[in-house]
């Protein structure tokens, strides 16, 4: 008996592409066939063979030419940048799992809709970084804004609560503390490959305003951070090995593993396992003994 073996290599990727072009159209007309004239302020019109919007008018509305919107929903192999499926996305009054479906379908990268921190972090993450100590763990946006913490997270980096809300973010306190106030260690060590990770996740925001005002930022506060910046240098996020400094144990060594969050996208778990059992037991003991660990600490500010 004959057996059919599976497509692959360039048939099978492009048979891929043309079942994700064929879904794509389907549920772009499903999504355009929910919406009325009314509900988007558009005069209802002569009697209508179909239900809801017409392609032309999804295309005034997103501000896309009628053609590209007809071959987009027809399927045809055409180019889709994300700036432009996000104005049909909104148009189409796309909820964040159907967007990031259509995303998917037009087999573009998705940019994902950040958590906004003013609105707080869905419940369930905040307890599981409590249930984590004394392991330390924390919350970062893809800029490494630092967005929530744990207290033994607070106790290694120990300049945390110490600096104001807007410069909570791993990468500005690495390059901008001086050393006497700095509790990152290997900062020199790590300073190349962390400036490359970071203009790995940069070229995934090349759009947003507030990525360029940041890199402008520390460019300017850091001569260090705009030499490696200028390098160009480019490199895929990694877990790596983290040196602390705390004034009443001294160094801390920490093993990060960075976790994405389906529940807040945009944002990554990053949870720091001790290397050795010597660096728990300063963990333990800067838990244990918060005045002592205070104390020791700098009493100057920068």
């Amino acid at each position: 008996m004959t057996q059919t073996r599976p497509s692959t290599g360039r048939a099978g990727r492009a048979a891929g592409r043309g079942a994700r072009r064929t879904e794509l159209a389907a549920f772009l007309r499903s999504r355009r066939e929910r919406i009325s004239p009314e509900d988007v302020g558009l005069p209802p019109g002569p009697r209508r063979r179909t239900p809801g919007l017409r392609r032309e008018e999804v295309a005034q509305l997103a501000g896309v030419g009628v053609t590209w919107y007809t071959w987009l929903e027809q399927g045809r192999p055409i180019n889709a940048s994300p700036q432009v499926l996000d104005a049909v996305a909104r148009t189409l009054r796309l909820d964040p799992a159907e967007r990031e479906h259509l995303y998917t379908l037009a087999g573009v990268t998705r940019r994902p809709l950040p958590v906004d921190p003013a609105e707080g972090l869905p419940g369930d993450i905040p307890v599981i970084l409590d249930r984590l100590d004394p392991m330390p763990a924390s919350v970062v946006s893809a800029r490494s804004d630092v967005i929530a913490w744990n207290n033994a997270y607070a106790a290694v980096l120990w300049c945390l609560p110490r600096v104001p809300a807007c410069e909570r973010n791993t990468m500005w306190l690495s390059f901008t503390l001086p050393p006497c106030c700095n509790p990152i260690a290997n900062v020199d060590e790590q300073a190349h490959e962390s400036v490359a990770i970071f203009r790995y996740r940069y070229s995934r925001h090349m759009g947003d305003p507030g990525w360029k005002d940041f890199v402008q930022r520390l460019c300017a506060a850091s001569p260090e951070f705009a030499r490696l910046w200028a390098t160009h240098d480019v490199a895929p996020p990694r877990p790596c090995d983290k040196v602390y400094r705390h004034p009443a144990v001294g160094e801390i060594a920490l093993r990060s593993t960075s976790l994405d969050l389906s529940a807040a996208p945009g944002y990554r778990m990053i949870v720091y396992n001790p290397v050795r059992q010597r660096d728990a037991d300063r963990i333990a003991y800067l838990l244990a003994h918060p005045r002592e660990a205070a104390a020791a600490l700098p009493d100057h500010r920068h």
